[in-house]
């Protein structure tokens, strides 16, 4: 017989079945999984030698936990993930409005209950999908919300006096009861609301105007909090903080394969996009360096953090941008171009606080420094490196190219351009070909002419050759004719 196929209490005892804790229940799922070597936190990447380690220790600790760390690092999906900690079902007293242990109840109502009917109190089985509770701390929250209120329908219902204990509206945190409660943003809480939750976290007595009702509530609190907010938004106070057991640090992915891992499991792509639109791994991994490079840009605000959202977005924008041009030019499949890089700006310009020098530039300048950066960083990985300073008249692996723009005063690359148009525009510069042989003769096919526009954006990022934006697409040239023309 199933577990959760018993419906009174008498059954229950006579099941054998003993209760737990909310804490002991996370800390003795967490024990067997280690155990089996199990991933205790799947689907959560980089932090498998940091953070995980440290959240593991917590919950064995049987410690309430303060995440901190800065935006899109994974807390919210951290704290989610816990869920698969908790037993699959656990039984609560039919009608319980704070899910009461049937071994253990500590509400009026239960005991009521209890003690009236006995053995034959019906008890009702709770999934762990239902006993995860997120409350977002903004300013307009307040301790009815949370703890509860007098109610005076319920009083007038029950024709019962504002004395009774009965007419009370239970707030969030004890209908969270057994059950693992995150408040998100913990310092955008008012401290007075932090107040509030001293003896929740410690005693497990809650106050609701004047009555003072001894609830053990048997709870797994998770705060998450941004380092930036302690000074920016408002603070933890310091007596809650004693309280919370835990305090463990996020951090954004430390490598771009990593990085890679997140976006493609968390990007939303069809399989008719994905089919449509090769994506060379070249690009990918332009794309993750994109958002390195902001963590570490003169015009961002390191402060307020880069979130992973950042490049999530900017891979579904890419490839977005290439499946409308392949539709406009009438193409059933396509290959990502560089260029295709254009269309992420706006994934990125909304998603990095700009210092005063960001902001005299502009977000999409700022987010078109960040590809150039970018570009700038991964080229020395694939061919030789550009000096800054050469010699007169020496020869590089460069001048056949540079010599080529020279001669032929440059080309347009247009952002609509058909497939065909594109391989033949970047196929009539020979020395481009010679160079890929050359440096990287192991390249697909199909990443080919990728590299080849790569090659052209290092050039110009490296001060070789120019770029020039038009309403259509790029001009390229050769910088010194193109100094030239302007005299």
């Amino acid at each position: 017989m199933k577990i959760e196929k018993i419906k009174t209490l008498g059954e229950l005892i006579k099941s054998g079945y003993t209760s737990k804790s909310i804490k002991d229940e996370l800390r003795s799922n967490l024990r067997d999984k280690i155990k089996s070597g199990k991933a205790t936190f799947e689907g959560v990447h980089g932090f498998e030698n940091t953070v995980i380690p440290e959240l593991e220790r917590a919950i064995l600790s049987r410690h309430n936990i303060n995440l901190l760390g800065l935006r899109g690092q994974a807390k919210t999906r951290l704290a989610r993930k816990m869920i698969e900690l908790l037993d699959e079902y656990i039984p609560f007293v039919t009608g319980s409005e704070i899910n009461d242990d049937p071994l253990n109840p500590i509400s009026r109502f239960a005991k009521d209950i209890i003690e009236i009917k006995g053995d034959e109190t019906p008890i009702s089985w709770l999934h762990r999908s239902d006993r995860f509770f997120e409350k977002l701390a903004t300013p307009d929250v307040t301790v009815a919300d949370l703890i509860g209120d007098v109610d005076p329908i319920k009083a007038a219902n029950l024709k019962l006096s504002y004395a009774d204990d009965r007419v009370i509206h239970f707030g969030m945190i004890p209908r969270a009861n057994r059950c693992i409660f995150v408040i998100n943003e913990l310092p955008d809480l008012q401290a007075r609301i932090q107040v509030a939750l001293f003896n929740i976290l410690q005693e497990g007595d809650i106050q609701i105007r004047g009555f003072k009702l001894r609830m053990p509530l048997d709870m797994q609190f998770v705060f998450t909090a941004n380092p930036e907010d302690y000074t920016n938004r408002g603070s933890i106070v310091t007596p809650l903080k004693d309280r919370i057991g835990s305090q463990i640090l996020t951090h954004y992915p430390e490598t771009i394969k990593i990085a890679r891992t997140i976006t493609e499991q968390e990007a939303k792509l069809d399989a008719v996009q994905s089919d449509m639109v090769y994506v060379p791994s070249l690009a990918r991994d332009l794309l993750e360096q994109i958002s390195f490079e902001a963590r570490e840009s003169e015009y961002i605000d390191n402060k307020s953090g880069v979130s992973a959202r950042l490049s999530i977005t900017a891979l579904e924008n890419l490839l977005s941008t290439a499946e409308r041009r392949a539709l406009k030019s009438g193409e059933d499949k396509t290959s990502l171009r560089l260029s295709d890089f254009m269309g992420i700006i706006p994934a990125i310009t909304g998603k990095v606080e700009l210092v005063y020098e960001g902001e005299q530039e502009g977000a999409a300048a700022v987010a078109q420094h960040l590809l150039g950066d970018a570009i700038h960083t991964f080229f020395p990985a694939y061919f030789p490196k550009i000096e800054k300073l050469e010699k007169q008249d020496e020869k590089t692996p460069y001048t056949d190219i540079i010599e080529w723009f020279f001669a032929e005063s440059g080309f347009e690359l247009l952002d609509d351009c058909s497939n065909e148009e594109y391989e033949r525009i970047l196929g009539s510069i020979v020395p481009l070909e010679i160079l890929i042989k050359k440096y990287q003769p192991k390249l697909e096919k199909e990443d080919k002419l990728f590299m080849k526009e790569f090659i052209l954006w290092g050039l110009v990022e490296y001060k070789k050759l120019s770029k020039d934006r038009f309403s259509e697409g790029y001009q390229f040239k050769d910088i010194y004719g193109s100094f030239i023309s302007k005299l």
